[in-house]
């Protein structure tokens, strides 16, 4: 098992990609010992209104972008390519299946531990997958906490918390400013905030 890799998945819409995804994936990366991280954008996830997402290319792109400089991070189009809605436990057992040389863990925020009962099939992707959890600025540890000892007691599972600094940062919030012409130099790399003025996004 000693050539066995350490991969940190990271899902989600990024739309955009923002610094508190990328602190977020550092900071799992480090904590955790892995080996790299592997950033995966969703087509149609279940939990999330589509009608305000862009397109695939923009959001690859952007990602592209922000982790070109960083060599242990990675993207992943797979559920790109496959389409309909995504279905973590779909993603999990296809990984498993095709690198069986790799342990994945899989990164999330806390609102997304809440909800992770009404995924499809909680049970089966707890056997499959690791999962290291990110707090939250508006949830206090010992809530977080607590709702990992009810999870990793109910599926005889091991969820982690990340240690790294809370930020107040969401793609939505960053949404909202593009629109009305506030400045996000704050909150997204350099090169996608250009990324995004050169084509014009979320203007609409």
């Amino acid at each position: 098992m000693e050539n066995v890799k350490k991969i940190g998945i990271i899902g989600g819409t990024f739309n955009p990609i923002h610094n508190g995804h990328m602190v977020l994936a550092d900071s799992a990366y480090k904590q955790f010992h892995l080996d790299q991280i592997v950033f995966m954008p969703s087509k149609n996830p279940p939990h999330k209104e589509h009608k305000n997402i862009i397109s695939d290319d923009h959001r690859v792109n952007m990602i592209s972008l922000a982790i070109s400089k960083i060599p242990y991070f990675s993207i992943s189009t797979l559920e790109l390519e496959r389409g309909g809605t995504t279905y973590t436990v779909d993603t999990l057992e296809y990984l498993r299946k095709t690198q069986t040389d790799k342990i994945f863990y899989f990164i999330i925020g806390a609102d997304s531990l809440f909800q992770i009962e009404t995924w499809r099939d909680p049970a089966q992707i707890m056997k499959m997958t690791k999962f290291i959890v990110a707090s939250r600025y508006d949830l206090s540890k010992d809530i977080i906490t607590d709702q990992i000892e009810y999870l990793n007691l109910t599926y005889n599972t091991n969820i982690e918390l990340i240690e790294m600094p809370n930020m107040d940062i969401s793609s939505k919030h960053i949404r909202e400013n593009i629109k009305n012409n506030v400045p996000i130099d704050a909150y997204v790399p350099e090169s996608v905030k250009d990324y995004i003025n050169k084509n014009d996004l979320y203007r609409n």
